[in-house]
């Protein structure tokens, strides 16, 4: 009776390792975020597509902008790397996390600083001010 009642694992040496592209493995990462998103897991899935995960072996990594993004995650990895195991017939992945906190400073632009930059990509944006007579409204 008590055998009957332990559960089965199977070796690991029977778990499938099916080589797959990194465009296969994105394909499977951006169905479970589109399915949680479904679900309700609005965050999970904006974590999931923050950026997009880059695939070295079987080791897949995701950039997350902060440690806090990081622990949300890793309560959720579980759920993700069976999805992806199963999907891409590879027992063999593992997925890492690296928290990068590099602060880009996002300054609010005026209509001065757009139009300069217009005219660093495009000098024929001043021939069409001058043409039309077009002011800027600072």
């Amino acid at each position: 009776m008590e055998e009957s009642s332990k559960s089965y694992v199977k070796p690991t040496s029977v778990l499938p390792t099916e080589d797959f592209t990194e465009t296969e493995m994105l394909v499977q990462w951006n169905k479970y975020a589109e399915r949680l998103g479904q679900k309700g897991f609005k965050i999970m899935e904006s974590l999931l597509l923050i950026n997009d995960p880059t695939l070295d072996g079987t080791k897949i990594t995701l950039e997350l902008p902060n440690e806090g993004s990081k622990l949300d995650f890793e309560t959720q990895i579980n759920g993700l790397l069976g999805h992806l195991k199963g999907h891409l017939h590879n027992h063999d992945i593992t997925i890492e996390i690296v928290v990068n906190e590099k602060v880009e400073t996002k300054r609010s632009y005026n209509d001065q600083d757009r139009y300069n930059r217009l005219l660093e990509i495009n000098p024929n944006i001043e021939l069409l001010r001058s043409t039309f007579g077009l002011d800027l409204h600072v």
